[in-house]
């Protein structure tokens, strides 16, 4: 836990660096500007929180908890030529003094979008993908959960479509993914044979990004669906992440990230039966089927988003 601390506070310090550029000196006469063909943007999210008891009737658990969280964002863009990336870096955690630590957010998020424009709004594109988590996941005391266990990666070829700046619909009908997962244990949890490490699908994707921005507020959400061609296309795989931001101040705002993801090859939910029955298998284990995965975060603390000028 102490390295992921340790690693987050290292990038937190880089990103007020990579926000930064260098000023210029004038000279006798004032040169025209340059045209700003990049765009960085890093938003940086702390939040803690402490609960101490001693003799208290009402019972109770001492604890502390913190969650952080960086969004780094670097566009460039010239003539029809467009490369959007963006980098998410979320942990957080909560620590029981009578139950001990507990993960409550663990997130490492690349996403890079290429484009090169066709006519008005419209872009050939090429979209990359990488994700995983950092740290050891448990669900009473079972290990559900590592880096790269599971870790996923995807490209997908197509088209972007940009009405407005605030809106991006992006199609790409040939899209492949790699599922990975590093610790056999958890393979067939996440949909991989048990001696397979990494686990190929071909599909078609579609990306929905959309930015709410008026004054102290500011909004994102971005749904992605995702069919698999080579393992039942009718199964929609959904991811959908939302971001919301209120400033309350210069320096703190209110925050919630809420999380959405449906995989039929994600197996966790015991199966039951129409009376509520745990239904096992010939083996007597338990049958596990997918679900709905959702986890919300909210969380009022240090906010603070560093523009650069190029």
């Amino acid at each position: 836990m102490r390295k992921v601390i340790l690693f987050i506070l290292l990038v937190f310090c880089a990103s007020i660096g990579f926000a930064q550029s260098p000023t210029k000196t004038k000279i006798d006469s004032v040169p025209a500007p340059e045209p700003k063909n990049w765009k960085h943007t890093v938003a940086t999210q702390i939040g803690f929180s402490q609960l101490s008891l001693n003799n208290w009737a009402a019972g109770g658990y001492g604890s502390i908890s913190l969650n952080t969280f960086l969004n780094m964002n670097a566009n460039y863009s010239k003539d029809n030529f467009i490369w959007d990336n963006q980098l998410q870096i979320g942990y957080g955690f909560i620590r029981s003094f009578d139950d001990g630590y507990k993960k409550s957010d663990d997130r490492f998020i690349f996403d890079s979008k290429w484009g090169y424009k066709a006519v008005d709004n419209l872009y050939f594109s090429a979209v990359y993908n990488f994700k995983t988590q950092f740290a050891e996941g448990y669900e009473k005391s079972v290990l559900v959960s590592n880096f790269f266990a599971p870790a996923y990666t995807s490209l997908g070829i197509g088209m972007d479509y940009k009405p407005k700046n605030n809106i991006a619909i992006n199609v790409a009908p040939i899209t492949g993914k790699i599922v990975m997962v590093s610790d056999e244990n958890l393979r067939v949890k996440y949909g991989n044979s048990i001696d397979k490490f990494c686990k190929f699908e071909l599909g078609a994707q579609v990306k929905i990004d959309t930015k709410l921005a008026v004054e102290n507020f500011h909004a994102s959400s971005s749904l992605t669906l995702f069919s698999d061609y080579l393992n039942k296309p009718q199964n929609i795989k959904v991811n959908w992440d939302v971001n919301i931001d209120a400033k309350i101040t210069k320096f703190f705002s209110a925050t919630m990230r809420t999380y959405m993801i449906y995989d039929d090859t994600i197996k966790f939910l015991d199966k039951k039966d129409n009376i509520g029955n745990v239904v096992l298998n010939d083996a007597g284990e338990v049958i596990k089927v997918p679900g709905i995965q959702f986890k919300e975060i909210f969380s009022i603390g240090f906010s603070y988003t560093f523009f650069s000028k190029k």
